[in-house]
């Protein structure tokens, strides 16, 4: 084993009490101890810990050991001082002596029971507006036979001879460092105090049974998608008579067909044509508690832009509160048009970019064949008239925006 120095074995200053050293010498065993670690050179690192402590925590081997190192103790020091010990009989007694006791005590102590966990698929409007449900649940309950006493029922329970109805047996210990007292849970009550001579037959002696029960869960309105719900003392039973733990509904929401959710907020995509998002228009909403609410979409909306509408999304969990529906525009482009879209498209098109399609038209013009102007329909100003696939000679006294809106919608 390399020649560490004690000190720095243990993570301690020379200048520190017996007590710091005891401390960090637990600390230490604990974390190495090769029943706890499982790391390769655990043991080894163990055997070093112990063999410092031993130098350490004695006064006239320290004194040695500060004046002449290692040379000064045993005359030689302790290169190889555990070969041929029980690692895991001997190390185990010192680590027990510190650690198992207070394991004995809890084995007789109140215990609280372990909790449960549910898990809950609910619908998005029972997620929203809260709903109250029924649920089966397997838990550990005290035995109905026999109450938890673990005996049948009109047969005694005696204290325990071998501990003395104490739960504990007090073992010593001689090795190469002294005599160590070891305090461990009775093996022949298991740490109880008592003996039964016929088991109950519901639980066998346990105590405890498992049971199914049906609960009721109140999901409070607003819940989210991951959240949980407490049911305090629904868990499984403790033991010794210790509290019951508790019961924790895991929630699931299935999305909407409709709405997502953000928070509190509700967000809607809702559809606009180009004439509706150009001129304006006012439509429709739907919201979650089912009757349509009237939005207006101001002139020249651009696609994503964002309108609220306040109050109208999910009730804040804890303090009530409701959230906004966001709705959000989509404008949509059509992706095939009828002839008399086409020309109402390029007649806007031609307004904003007076070039617009001229090298077209005049292709055009050259191959079409010349109409005889006895069989047109002209207007005052002279030139074509332009009647919609109705025939409706109204639509040229409406503007080009109107007279789109009219053919998309």
């Amino acid at each position: 084993m390399a020649q560490t120095d004690y000190y720095e074995v243990l993570g301690v200053n020379r200048q520190d009490s017996e007590e710091e050293i005891r401390r960090a010498f637990r600390k230490k065993a604990m974390e190495y101890h090769p029943d706890r670690n499982k790391e390769p050179d655990a043991e080894e690192k163990f055997k070093e810990i112990n063999e410092a402590y031993q130098v350490l925590s004695d006064s006239s081997k320290r004194a040695q050991y500060d004046r002449f190192g290692r040379a000064g103790v045993n005359g030689g020091g302790f290169d190889r001082p555990f070969d041929g010990f029980d690692v895991f009989g001997g190390f185990g007694d010192i680590f027990d002596s510190f650690f198992g006791e207070a394991g004995g005590r809890r084995s007789r102590a109140p215990q609280r029971g372990s909790d449960l966990q549910q898990r809950v698929t609910l619908e998005f409007e029972d997620a929203a507006f809260g709903i109250e449900r029924e649920i089966d649940v397997s838990r550990v309950e005290i035995c109905h036979q026999c109450s938890g006493a673990g005996n049948e029922p009109g047969t005694p329970i005696n204290t325990c001879e071998t501990c003395g109805g104490n739960g504990q047996v007090r073992r010593t210990q001689r090795s190469v460092f002294g005599q160590f007292a070891q305090v461990a849970t009775c093996p022949a009550c298991q740490g109880k105090g008592s003996t039964i001579e016929n088991p109950c037959g519901g639980c066998r002696g346990a105590g405890m049974e498992r049971r199914n029960r049906k609960t009721v869960v109140n999901i409070p309105a607003g819940i989210q998608d991951g959240m949980q719900v407490r049911l305090t003392g629904e868990g499984n039973v403790g033991a010794n008579g210790g509290p019951p733990g508790n019961l924790y509904i895991q929630v699931e929401v299935r999305p909407h067909r409709v709405f997502e959710r953000d928070d509190y907020d509700l967000l809607y995509v809702l559809p606009l044509n180009l004439a509706e998002a150009a001129l304006g228009v006012e439509k429709l909403v739907p919201t979650l508690e089912g009757e349509d609410t009237s939005l207006k979409i101001p002139g020249g909306t651009q696609h994503g832009s964002e309108f609220r509408i306040r109050g109208k999304g999910i009730k804040h969990v804890q303090n009530g509160r409701k959230g906004d529906l966001r709705v959000y525009a989509d404008v949509q482009v059509p992706k095939k048009l009828s002839s008399s879209q086409r020309k109402l498209l390029e007649e806007l098109a031609r307004s904003f970019d007076p070039s617009f399609g001229q090298h077209e038209a005049e292709r055009d013009q050259e191959s079409a064949s010349v109409e005889d102007p006895a069989h047109q329909r002209l207007d005052a100003e002279g030139d074509p008239w332009d009647e919609d696939e109705t025939g409706d000679s109204s639509v040229k006294e409406k503007g080009i925006f109107d007279r789109i809106k009219d053919v998309l919608s």
